[in-house]
């Protein structure tokens, strides 16, 4: 499906280690002619890493997106009853939020950004990013795949020597998954 006349809701929780290759996607969701809306967990909004400084991702994000980044539950709880996306797109995903999504638990600007969409039976797309992926957070991911309207962008282990728990999405993959869950497909393989 084509994102043209789309409004993305793209929102970043805190595995940083993956924002440069998160933010050369966005670049791509924004090149689609999407009107793409940012959003952070407050924690990737405000925290300084040896990834780069929140203020510098807040301000290449904000100029990408062309729109101010929401950032706290009050901002997000409006997407709901305004109902003004028609995709939402979590990347990087932490196993901190893939937790709280399997529980229902919306306490963050991204984990309230997800319940208020899905409210309105519309896609969210899922980008895993945790070290935890083949351990506790397994059993999250699991919930979520069974859940109606939620898909996964492609992931598999990232270093299965050093980290064997590890799971990370393919960002790369990105776009193409936004593009089938539009159409409320789930693009295969799952596992990469």
């Amino acid at each position: 499906m084509n994102l043209a006349d789309k409004t993305v809701g793209f929102a970043l929780t805190g595995s940083f280690c993956t924002f440069s290759k998160v933010l050369k996607e966005l670049e791509k969701v924004a090149e689609t002619g999407a009107k793409v809306i940012p959003i952070m967990s407050e924690i990737a909004y405000s925290t300084d890493t040896r990834f780069g400084t929140a203020e510098e991702f807040k301000t290449r994000i904000e100029a990408i997106c062309k729109n101010t980044i929401i950032n706290t539950v009050k901002e997000a709880e409006p997407i709901g009853p305004k109902g003004y996306l028609d995709i939402l797109v979590i990347a990087p995903c932490t196993g901190n939020s893939l937790a709280k999504l399997a529980s229902g638990i919306a306490d963050s600007s991204v984990t309230m950004a997800a319940k208020a969409h899905l409210r309105n039976q519309k896609p969210v797309v899922i980008a895993p990013s945790t070290n935890d992926g083949l351990g506790n957070a397994a059993k999250n991911i699991g919930v979520l795949l069974n859940n109606k309207n939620l898909y996964f962008v492609p992931f598999g282990q990232d270093d299965h020597v050093k980290k064997p728990n590890s799971l990370v999405a393919d960002m790369t993959k990105i776009l193409p998954t936004l593009e089938m869950a539009l159409d409320g497909e789930q693009l295969q393989p799952i596992l990469c």
